[in-house]
């Protein structure tokens, strides 16, 4: 069931993607009509932001998705395969940005000024609007302080492109269209880039950023009751879910409940670590341990086979 707080967030999410959608609808015709790279240049911007502000709003409804026996972490991964594809794709639109302004530096084409200056000041309003509309919820969920960001970051290029816009008017120096739009394209370069590699990370399996293996194997080994562990493995379901599976080796003098050490080690991993998808294994102290981190095998799997892994395995 939505509560309230999920309502009042899911809202604010849409009036902000209106507002971007606005920016961009304003910018691209205005792009054109002043023949202005860099409000064009700053319309790919606002596309990159538009983007992640639908990937926000995405990732708390498909939160509410149930699992499915094909789909046994739920659709958080769609998340991670939609940023890799926007990425690539805005990636390659600042490319084409930077050519363009390489062929304006060597030929400066004339610039609308005044009606520039117009829009660049609609975007920027639309910009500060939609973070009005993502300030209140940034301070405690970071999906929606990422997007808070984005918007920000949408409004500080208006007002570069606004200040651009006042020395042409003035000075007619049309050049600055040029340089201003490839500041913007080497912006969505590395905005791009920074997508592309979180993503790719995500997908690949790869540990979360900002997690040290060794920090959280000495937090679990610090509980009282555990001697030991081995077989720790810590990856991303998506931006904002964190799983953790390990082999937790007992104290052979613990006399504790091993529901209550479970459940200690799981509220740990979640303050601490905000890990909060965790298959934990305990295992007596006599058995025999293994490496922190185990590596995996592929397995053959014979004629007909039903679906089990019972190959031999591949060495």
């Amino acid at each position: 069931m939505t509560t309230g707080i999920d309502r009042h967030l899911t809202g604010s999410f849409k009036l902000a993607i209106v507002l971007t959608a606005v920016t961009l609808v304003a910018e691209v015709v205005g792009g054109f009509w002043t023949n202005s790279l860099a409000l064009l240049s700053d319309a790919a911007h606002v596309f990159l932001d538009l983007f992640a502000l639908v990937l926000s709003l995405s990732a708390v409804q498909l939160a509410a998705l149930p699992a499915s026996k094909r789909h046994t972490f739920g659709f958080h991964r769609f998340e991670v395969f939609a940023s890799f594809v926007n990425g690539l794709t805005v990636f390659v639109m600042g490319l084409g940005i930077l050519y363009e302004a390489f062929g304006r530096f060597a030929a400066p084409e004339p610039v609308k000024s005044g009606p520039l200056l117009v829009i660049a000041a609609i975007g920027l309003v639309m910009n500060l609007l939609a973070a009005q509309a993502l300030h209140s919820h940034a301070h405690h969920d970071l999906n929606v302080k990422s997007a808070f960001l984005h918007v920000v970051g949408d409004a500080a290029a208006s007002v570069g492109v606004i200040i651009g816009g006042i020395v042409m008017y003035y000075t007619g120096w049309f050049l600055l269209d040029a340089l201003l739009s490839a500041g913007i394209g080497l912006l969505i370069l590395t905005g791009a880039g920074r997508v592309l590699r979180d993503s790719v990370h995500i997908l690949m399996e790869g540990a979360p950023r900002g997690l040290d293996l060794a920090v959280v194997a000495d937090e679990i080994r610090s509980v009282e009751g555990v001697r030991d562990l081995h077989h720790l493995n810590l990856w991303s379901v998506c931006s904002h879910i964190t799983a953790l599976s390990v082999h937790v080796d007992l104290d052979p003098d613990y006399r504790g409940g091993h529901s209550q050490l479970l459940q200690l080690l799981e509220h740990r991993l979640a303050d601490r670590f905000h890990i909060t998808h965790t298959t934990i294994q305990l295992e007596c102290s006599d058995c025999n341990g293994g490496p922190l981190v185990k590596p995996l095998r592929h397995l053959k799997r014979p004629e007909g086979c039903c679906g089990h892994d019972h190959g031999r395995q591949i060495t």
